[in-house]
């Protein structure tokens, strides 16, 4: 996330923030695993909550840390 952002991923939800880490993931799993297991790569439906719940608190400490 970049600064110049001025608090605008504030106006995204939980689950929109948690999304963006999940893809971002399964963007960097393709690019170093070229045949991945299912669960590295799973859509959010599918994930378990657990995952889901932690994508989003990834995603809101890197921005309380900008």
């Amino acid at each position: 996330m970049d600064r110049r952002d001025d608090g605008n991923t504030a106006k995204l939800t939980r689950e929109q923030k948690g999304r963006f880490v999940a893809t971002c993931w399964i963007g960097q799993i393709y690019k170093h695993i070229p045949d991945p297991k299912p669960a590295y790569v799973a859509d959010w439906a599918d994930m378990p909550e657990w995952q889901r719940e932690t994508d989003s608190d990834i995603f809101e400490r890197i921005e309380q840390d900008l």
